[in-house]
């Protein structure tokens, strides 16, 4: 008996001591996010699915601050699994390094990028994307509408402004791959895509867009009442990656990173974090009037 008691010991210790380090790691995190009750509250990661020490220290950085923030779910922007999509690919890319968040009932809303294979990704329930291809959410006050950027058909766009007349919602947050404006040298912006999306956005009051692609992190100053944010770097990156433009209010292409959101209100809250738990930008944003509404676009 005598034996068994110091382990005993030692694993109560180990326990404490856990609990103690996550406490002391709480205490130090700079949380940018009020945190107001009823609010909103999710993270957002893009060009993550790599399998490798950058996406795990994102991953464990999430959680890090998941356990203070308190969101309960996860916007991906695509390229959600890089290279294979065998069972092992999606374990290896998805559910090891988000196994805690999972654990706690985090849920993962999916849209497609490039990298991502369409006939397996929508039919992967972790994803929630319903078997489709783009699909739709709310949470709140908040409408979500996840796109697939690769393959804007007519039939897709037809979706979107069939649901986004059909919103109520407060806020109207359109999610996809490609960014329709972007300072960087790797890809930059996708022209026709904004061309296509940018009447139904303006027309139908969205209120901000993410997405990723660009293997780093830019804010651009409102264009016609919408927030844009290019997140593309929690798995990869693209380092010395941007131009200065008058467009730009903010750009970060020295780390992989994630970016945690609050919307309470007319209020919008982000924090853009590092791998290493740096704030590399935060704001609060302030919901604008529609440019446009659906009868002047044309709509």
């Amino acid at each position: 008996m005598s034996s068994v008691r110091p382990i005993l010991l030692f694993v109560v210790l180990a326990v404490v001591a856990g609990n103690n380090l996550d406490a002391q790691t709480a205490a130090k995190l700079e949380v940018k996010l009020p945190l107001q009750q009823k609010s909103v509250r999710f993270a957002v990661i893009v060009d993550s699915g790599t399998c490798d020490h950058d996406q795990y220290d994102v991953a464990q950085q999430m959680e890090t601050y998941r356990k203070v923030v308190g969101f309960d779910f996860v916007i991906m922007l695509g390229d959600n699994i890089y290279g294979g999509h065998a069972p092992r690919d999606f374990a290896q890319k998805f559910e090891i390094p988000y196994k805690p968040m999972l654990d706690a009932g985090v849920k993962f809303y999916a849209s497609l990028g490039n990298h991502d294979d369409p006939n397996i990704e929508r039919l992967y329930k972790p994803f929630n994307m319903g078997g489709q291809r783009y699909h739709s959410f709310k949470k709140g006050d908040v409408q979500f509408f996840a796109l697939d950027s690769d393959y804007m058909d007519a039939p897709q766009l037809k979706w979107l402004e069939d649901n986004l007349r059909g919103a109520n919602a407060r806020w109207k947050i359109c999610y996809f791959h490609h960014p329709l404006y972007n300072d960087g040298k790797m890809h930059g912006a996708d022209l026709d895509l904004r061309n296509q999306l940018t009447p139904l956005l303006k027309g139908y009051g969205v209120n901000a867009v993410f997405s990723g692609h660009e293997h780093a992190y830019e804010r651009i100053k409102p264009a016609d009442g919408i927030y844009y944010f290019i997140l593309g770097s929690s798995g990869k990156l693209a380092r010395h990656d941007f131009r200065e433009s008058q467009q730009m209010a903010k750009s970060y292409d020295r780390d992989r990173t994630f970016m945690l959101v609050e919307i309470a209100g007319d209020n919008l809250y982000f924090q853009t974090i590092s791998r290493s738990g740096e704030t590399v930008d935060s704001g609060e944003l302030v919901r604008q009037q529609p440019a446009a509404t659906a009868q002047a676009a044309g709509h």
